[in-house]
């Protein structure tokens, strides 16, 4: 199985901790197999939205592109109550 690898920077970590998100919680809710709810280009760069869960199952809204073969977050921040009951349900939990 491949590695899942992903492009940080000193902006998107920053921009990760002000909706109180790790680097490490962005990464297990991106990485696993999120639930992919919308997709759209951005000044032609392809942008996906979904919702994953971190190993401490806290259900994350996150926002990410692939640039050079790598996860490049946007934003993630907690997930709706609705939208994690969502998740759960299709997770089958």
């Amino acid at each position: 199985m491949a590695e899942t690898l992903f492009d940080w920077d000193e902006a998107n970590i920053r921009h990760m901790a002000r909706h109180d998100v790790t680097v490490e919680e962005f990464e297990q809710a991106a990485g696993r197999d999120p639930i992919l709810l919308d997709y759209e280009s951005v000044d032609g760069e392809d942008r996906w939205v979904g919702l994953g869960a971190t190993v401490r199952l806290r259900v994350l809204k996150v926002a990410f592109t692939i640039r050079k073969g790598r996860i490049r977050a946007i934003t993630a921040f907690d997930a709706a109550k609705k939208d994690a009951r969502y998740y759960w349900r299709r997770r089958g939990n």
